[in-house]
């Protein structure tokens, strides 16, 4: 069992680094930033799996994304792509389903947790959500 568990290990590390290009997964620029957004103004964001995009102005490199995911909890996300993020592509909302399009290279992220269902290799650099009454603060 320890054998399995050192190779299962090793696999592990030699994936890691190679699971994205450029060294690593983090390669939307950081800009501080701290938001709040009013659940009155965007009374959609009440619901379960309806995603919210914003613009730039509120935060991000190239926006956010906001959405409840289960009762009270709830992810943010940049809205600029991981495939050639030096573009600050905005990726957009596609249909009614928790799913984000960059139209730029075609990319799609699931919203849930920002993973990329196809091209990207990273996921959408994530945001801290808390809810405070009907005013939601985002920041990282």
């Amino acid at each position: 069992m320890k054998k399995a568990v050192t190779y299962l290990f090793a696999f592990t590390a030699f994936l890691v680094p190679v699971s994205c290009k450029k060294g690593g997964c983090n390669v939307v620029d950081y800009r501080p930033f701290n938001t709040t957004i009013s659940l009155v103004e965007f009374s959609e964001l009440l619901l379960l799996m309806q995603p919210v995009a914003l613009g730039a102005e509120r935060g991000g490199i190239a926006g956010l994304i906001v959405m409840q995911v289960s009762d009270r909890e709830y992810v943010a996300f940049d809205r600029c792509s991981t495939v050639n993020p030096g573009k600050r592509c905005a990726v957009e909302l596609e249909g009614d389903g928790p799913v984000a399009v960059d139209p730029c290279s075609g990319a799609k992220y699931i919203l849930t947790n920002g993973s990329p269902s196809a091209i990207a290799e990273c996921p959408l650099r994530p945001y801290y959500v808390r809810r405070n009454g009907d005013i939601l603060i985002v920041s990282n």
